[in-house]
This record gives structure tokens, C-alpha cells and sequence, in this order.
């Protein structure tokens, strides 16, 4: 009696599946059995079948290889940004270093300039802080926090670390008046500082300096001209800078100070260079004015 639903096709169809499932199974059997018995026997097959797969292979491991490559080079692209941004900081530190660096040399500067000024062959009679100026003023004034407590007299000259301030012409219990060299009635003995070339410093009252030749005739200064007390006088030690040509004139140049009052906080007074040359043009003015 036939089955309903079930046809003479599919039975066979299933039964064929049995049959060839079986067959592969016994293949299966013999070819596992003869691989334990005699393992040598599959060498050849096992060469021709890697023979086969080894294309396929390669290009997987070309694909790795490529996929590595990739990995590896956009890692050392982070990496190298990474360190790119390192070095710049770095360089920016460096930078700091170098500009606290610089202000630690001008500092180091400054410093020495004051012990030069302990060191000079004149000692200083005290070092003090200027505390004021008339800077707006017509007439050019310091003042200094020393006094007769400190010994300071007037005629004293007054120094910075880079050259003449001017002397000290009023003196208190603790405080000085200084007269600068750029006022009016300022007038300082200056040589130019490569040779002999005498001269008069004459403040004008504005800031600035007006170098007047003694010996007129053909000027020989040149703008740049550095220029040094002479020493002419007895008020002034030699070879302090005080001046430097930024202009010529007919009878000199106009030049501006090397010690701006503005940038000095601390100056040295120093003992009148030869008191005798000017007590003797002292005793000389008297005897003339008695005459």
C-alpha cells in the first residue's frame, strides 16, 4: 500500500543519500586506517594539496602583511604626532629657559656694574637709591635717600653703572639734591673716549646734552661718538662715560646721556676726584672777586 504524501522519487532519493553517506564514511575508514599504518603514503597528496592552497595563502598573507603595514603606519603617524607635539614643548620650554636665561645675564649685568663701581680704584663714599627726579621740570634734579648721615657733602659726583648722573649739590640729614648733567646750568669737562678731542657737556634742559668744542675750526666728530669725563677740574674722576653724539653741530654735536636718571634706581657717590685743584681755583675765584 503507497504512502500518501510520499513519492517513489523522494524514497529513492534518500535511499542514494544513504548509500553514497556510507560509502564516504567506509572511504573515511580505509584512508584513516592507511594514514596510521603508513603515514608516508599521503605525502604526495598532502604537496599537491598545499601546492593548490599556497596562492590563496600568499595572498592572505599579503593581505596581513598589508593590513599590518597599514596599522603600523597610521600608529607611527599618532606616534610621530605625538612626539611632534613633545619637541614643541619642549622647544617652547626651551624658549622660556632661554629668555629667563637672557634676563638673568642682564640682571647678572646690572649687579656687576654696581660692584664696579665698589671695586673702581675710587672707593664710594655710600651707594644709595635715587628716590625722585624733576623730570618735567625745567631744571633736572635727582634726589638721593643719603644725607650728611652718610657723609655725602655737596660737590660729590654722582654715578650710575653706566656712566655720570651729575654731583650733588644740596646736602640734608638724609637726603641730597643732585644736580643732573642735562640741566641747564650743568657744564662737565668730556673728552671724546677714542682720543684727545676736548670738550663741554652743557645740559639743556630738556634731556639731553650739548658737546661744545673748546678748539674751534674744522668739527671732527662723527654721530656714534662715545664721550668720558677728562677729569679737567678735579670734580670728576677721568674715563666715566657720560655721552653719546647723535647729531652734529657747527661748534660739536648734540648728544644724549648714556646714565638716563629714569632707568637707575641705584647710584654710588664718590669723593670729589682732586678737592685741592678745587680749593685752589676756589682761593683763586675769592682773590679775583677781592681784587
Amino acid at each position: 500500500m503507497r504512502r500518501s504524501g510520499f513519492s517513489r522519487r523522494a524514497q529513492y532519493s534518500a535511499f542514494t543519500g544513504y548509500v553514497v553517506a556510507a560509502i564516504g564514511a567506509l572511504i573515511g575508514a580505509v584512508l584513516l586506517a592507511l594514514s596510521l599504518w603508513r603515514p608516508a603514503s599521503f605525502n604526495g597528496a598532502r604537496s599537491a594539496a598545499q601546492d593548490v592552497v599556497l596562492p590563496a595563502g600568499e595572498a592572505g598573507a599579503e593581505v596581513r602583511d598589508t593590513g599590518t603595514n597599514i596599522f603600523e603606519t597610521i600608529s607611527a603617524y599618532y606616534r610621530a604626532g605625538s612626539r611632534n607635539a613633545e619637541l614643541r614643548r619642549e622647544v617652547d620650554l626651551a624658549r622660556v629657559r632661554l629668555a629667563e636665561a637672557d634676563a638673568i645675564e642682564q640682571e647678572n649685568i646690572r649687579l656687576k656694574g654696581l660692584l664696579d663701581l665698589r671695586e673702581s680704584d675710587v672707593v664710594p663714599i655710600t651707594t644709595a637709591r635715587l628716590v625722585g627726579s624733576t623730570g618735567t621740570s625745567t631744571r633736572r634734579f635727582a634726589y638721593l635717600a643719603a644725607g650728611r648721615d652718610k657723609n655725602v657733602v655737596p660737590g660729590m659726583p654722582v654715578r650710575s653703572p653706566r656712566g655720570v648722573l651729575g654731583r650733588v649739590v644740596e646736602a640734608g640729614s638724609n637726603i641730597s639734591r643732585v644736580l643732573l648733567l642735562t640741566d641747564s646750568e650743568s657744564v662737565l669737562p668730556v673728552r671724546r673716549a677714542t682720543d684727545e678731542v676736548v670738550a663741554f657737556a652743557e645740559g639743556r634742559g630738556d634731556g639731553t646734552l650739548r658737546i661744545r668744542l673748546i678748539n674751534l675750526g674744522i668739527n671732527p666728530l662723527k654721530v656714534g661718538d662715545v664721550f668720558v669725563t677728562s677729569g679737567a677740574g678735579g670734580l670728576y674722576q677721568p674715563n666715566t662715560a657720560v655721552a653719546v653724539a647723535t647729531k652734529i653741530t657747527p661748534d660739536g654735536a648734540d648728544a644724549r646721556v648714556i646714565a638716563d636718571p629714569a632707568g637707575t634706581n641705584f647710584v654710588s657717590v664718590l669723593p670729589i676726584w682732586e678737592p685741592e685743584i678745587l680749593e685752589r681755583q676756589t682761593l683763586s675765584i675769592e682773590e679775583q672777586l677781592g681784587e
